[in-house]
């Protein structure tokens, strides 16, 4: 968790996935990015699960995530 000015970010790495793929959950400020890649065959081939805690002075409501053209997940959420 990086601290930008107002805001708090997460970077994750999932360009190895599609947009369906990918799910993000916040609960009691933890963030977590759970991700599966399934084959053709229905087995799951890939998977990526990262957690973390928000600092205690995050807005739980103002987090929101984007993912980039590059495959970077970029989770932000602002200061109290």
């Amino acid at each position: 968790v990086r601290a930008e000015g107002d805001t708090y970010q997460v970077v994750a790495d999932v360009s190895q996935f599609e947009p369906p793929d990918i799910v993000v959950t916040t609960s009691n400020c933890h963030v977590a990015i759970q991700a599966e890649k399934v084959a053709e065959d229905g087995t799951i081939c890939d998977t990526f699960t990262h957690k973390c805690q928000l600092p205690e002075d995050t807005d739980p409501l103002s987090v929101s995530c984007a993912l980039t053209e590059a495959g970077t997940l970029v989770i932000t959420a602002r200061r109290r």
